[in-house]
């Protein structure tokens, strides 16, 4: 087990957002958070990244609560893919080689170099490496963010919506090589979505918020037209195209 969440609380000023949220995550697994807007899916990886601080509850990470952890050591052991990332005038190979930075102690090593270029070529970002942050798209962007998160080389992947900037193909080869890198360096990810069908394509296992808490847990074969429908409050059918789910929403002909 990799991560471990009891009893989570969180809230802003009197606003509860979340309560009793309880889960596990194992190694070789991407879980999605899944949930209607507004239901507290960012503000649960924040706080599992200790950007924001629960008022209750213990959050552990291969069995270590990350309350008794400083900034790089946490950084050693988690890396954070916002939904928004702010530019800066800097070009791309030097915010992806930034990733390194919680291994660096007094200069970058060559080793540190090779790292990010072999993460630069896997993602195909080659042709942006001189390119500043400002300058580029929020396609562009959103995969420079994620490189960074990748050469840091954490046991843990926290990714908040990682295609919402990206087209067809750059989602699908995004979020595959995650699927490849979570299964092949035996880690974990945890990653928000809200496009359902690529969200059970690529997951191992699901997670429902509702309510401020887990309304269900488990893996994606197993999700239930009845439990997506009581989430999102949308009549919904279930179908399997090889062996992966398809939600297809079902036509309220009342409203009609």
């Amino acid at each position: 087990m990799i991560l471990k969440v009891n009893d989570l609380e969180f809230q802003y000023n009197s606003h509860k957002t979340l309560k009793n949220v309880s889960f596990s995550i194992q190694r070789g697994e991407t879980t999605v958070i899944l949930g209607p807007n507004g239901v507290g899916k960012t503000t649960l990886l924040k706080c599992l990244n200790s950007i924001l601080t629960p008022q209750n509850g213990d959050i552990l990470v291969k069995d270590k609560n990350i309350r008794a952890m400083d900034i790089n050591q946490i950084a050693k052991e988690i890396s954070y893919v916002a939904q928004k990332n702010e530019t800066a005038r800097i070009t791309a190979f030097d915010a992806i080689l930034l990733g390194r930075h919680p291994h660096i102690r007094y200069k970058t090593r060559p080793d540190d170099l090779k790292k990010v270029d072999a993460v630069i070529k896997r993602l195909d970002l080659s042709h942006l490496c001189l390119k500043y942050l400002d300058q580029m798209s929020g396609g562009e962007l959103q995969k420079v963010s994620i490189a960074r998160a990748l050469v840091q080389q954490t046991d843990l992947l926290l990714l908040d919506e990682p295609t919402s900037s990206l087209d067809l193909k750059n989602q699908t080869d995004i979020l595959g090589l995650i699927k490849h890198i979570v299964k092949g360096h035996n880690i974990a990810a945890v990653m928000t979505m809200h496009d359902l069908n690529t969200a059970l394509r690529f997951s191992d296992q699901y997670l429902f918020l509702k309510d401020k808490t887990i309304y269900g847990a488990g893996k994606i074969n197993k999700i239930s037209a009845k439990m997506i429908e009581a989430v999102y409050g949308v009549s919904v059918e279930i179908v399997y195209h090889k062996g992966f789910p398809l939600v297809i929403p079902i036509e309220n002909k009342k409203a009609a």
